[in-house]
């Protein structure tokens, strides 16, 4: 359940950035060891292990119930895929979604990594969906409405024959992990709930390679594309500002660990 829009103090913005820093150094620290090979089990351990040194707790393991630290989805599951034995492989995809929770606060970001060599449409579907996020960041100022971010994200992956999970949302964080209001990635310009300043948000394109249509497998949280097609996620939070976004969460640090940028 969602809970209520509120606008944030400026100590407490404080301490969602430094959530926000941690998961973004947790997610890098995993990018050290995503590899062909690896098994997303391990990923997790890597994952729990940094955040306890950090001070804080994992956000998602036992959040309504799931059992990991991360959400790791590979391929053509979009969201809460389940760590486990699997083994990653030369040309997978994979989302991994990290939460954490410190000082009564939360942390929330996404990455999806290449292992390995991938296609070159694998390496444009991450590319654009990356872009469209940082395209929506720009938006999130203070006056503007949700639907600005949401439209941004859709009109732009739309443009290069992409398709918008509908069924999963972007949303506000703070002393929970989700609050309103939601943020789709979808939606008309001047729509929606109004943004205001000290309001802190997920923003989180989750944007399909085929069609927008997903499935819930058997285990009741991970979500996968209808057509077997591969899936992107990338998620930052921000403090939205009157003049520009406040962005709390990096892939700095990734992206260094990484080598590289995907765009």
């Amino acid at each position: 359940m969602f809970k209520e829009m509120t606008v944030k103090s400026e100590e407490e913005i404080e301490i969602l950035r430094e959530n926000a820093i941690i998961v973004s150094k947790t997610l890098a620290e995993v990018a050290k060891h995503i590899k062909p090979g690896i098994a997303t089990i391990t990923l997790d351990k890597i994952a729990e292990d940094f955040i306890r040194s950090e001070g804080a707790v994992p956000g998602f393991k036992g959040y309504r119930g799931f059992p990991g630290t991360l959400c790791i989805s590979v391929n053509e599951e979009v969201v809460h895929g389940i760590p486990g034995n699997r083994v990653l492989k030369n040309g997978d995809i994979v989302s991994i979604d990290c939460g954490c929770l410190k000082k009564g606060f939360f942390g929330d970001s996404a990455y999806t990594f290449p292992v390995g060599e991938v296609t070159e449409a694998a390496k444009n579907l991450l590319k654009r969906t990356k872009e469209s996020l940082f395209l929506a960041l720009e938006t999130a100022v203070a006056g503007k409405r949700v639907g600005d971010i949401s439209a941004t994200v859709q009109e732009y992956v739309e443009g290069f024959g992409y398709s918008v999970v509908r069924e999963l949302v972007g949303h506000g964080i703070g002393r929970h992990l989700h609050e309103k209001p939601d943020i789709p990635n979808y939606g008309k310009r001047g729509s929606g709930a109004k943004l205001n300043a000290g309001l802190t948000i997920c923003i989180e394109p989750m944007i399909n390679m085929g069609v927008k249509s997903v499935v819930q497998d058997k285990d009741g949280w991970t979500i996968r594309t209808a057509d077997k097609m591969p899936s992107a996620h990338f998620e930052l939070t921000i403090a939205v500002r009157k003049e520009k976004p406040d962005v709390l969460s990096t892939f700095m640090y990734i992206e260094e660990a990484l080598g590289y940028s995907t765009i």
